[in-house]
């Protein structure tokens, strides 16, 4: 062998070894960001599980309010309305909008107990007022994790090379869970 042809196969060998490592960096990174984007999934379909679980306890707890409270028909067209719209929307925002509407008629839903005594001792209320405010607290805890998980691909995505990759797999950023402004205002007390 010549000496020329051992320098060509020597570059040759550097080059190849410098796509390879090249190549690696692209295939770790696209699997890094594939991953992110399933983990956000996965953190909303448990969101999502307990969204559910909340939305099977609601006809239940209205059938049991409806018997004490039978001219609160707004609230309960609301509630209705609420539950509907969340079954038809069709993208993660919609769905979170749907949800919070949700919350806000599900909280004087609850207060209805301070009209009518009778309700806050009637020991179905009481059951099923329990394991909402159980669903409630557990999806709060999803909801944490479903927020953290897209800070995580977010910031991924908003790096240099995580914005390439990103782009090379056909992950975009995730919409976090918010609070809607009215619930993030501090109540009044007043007695």
């Amino acid at each position: 062998m010549s000496k020329q042809f051992k320098i060509i196969l020597i570059t040759l060998g550097i080059i190849l070894f410098i796509g390879f490592i090249f190549l690696g960096k692209i295939v770790a990174g696209y699997n890094t960001v594939i991953t992110m984007d399933e983990n956000v999934k996965g953190k909303w379909a448990q969101v999502e599980n307990q969204l559910k679980r909340r939305y099977d306890l609601i006809p239940n707890l209205v059938e049991t309010v409806k018997g004490y409270a039978t001219h609160e028909k707004e609230l309960f067209e609301n509630i209705a309305q609420a539950r509907t719209l969340y079954f038809q929307a069709k993208d993660v925002k919609n769905k979170i909008k749907a949800s919070n509407q949700l919350e806000g008629v599900l909280s004087r839903l609850l207060l209805l107990q301070e009209r009518y005594p009778i309700l806050k001792a009637n020991e179905s209320f009481l059951k099923l007022q329990d394991s909402l405010e159980g669903t409630e607290n557990r999806i709060a805890v999803e909801r944490k994790r479903y927020n953290e998980s897209v800070q995580i691909l977010n910031t991924y995505i908003r790096t240099f090379m995580g914005r390439f990759y990103a782009m090379f797999a056909g992950v975009s950023s995730a919409d976090y869970y918010k609070v809607p402004e009215a619930e993030q205002a501090v109540p009044k007390v007043k007695f």
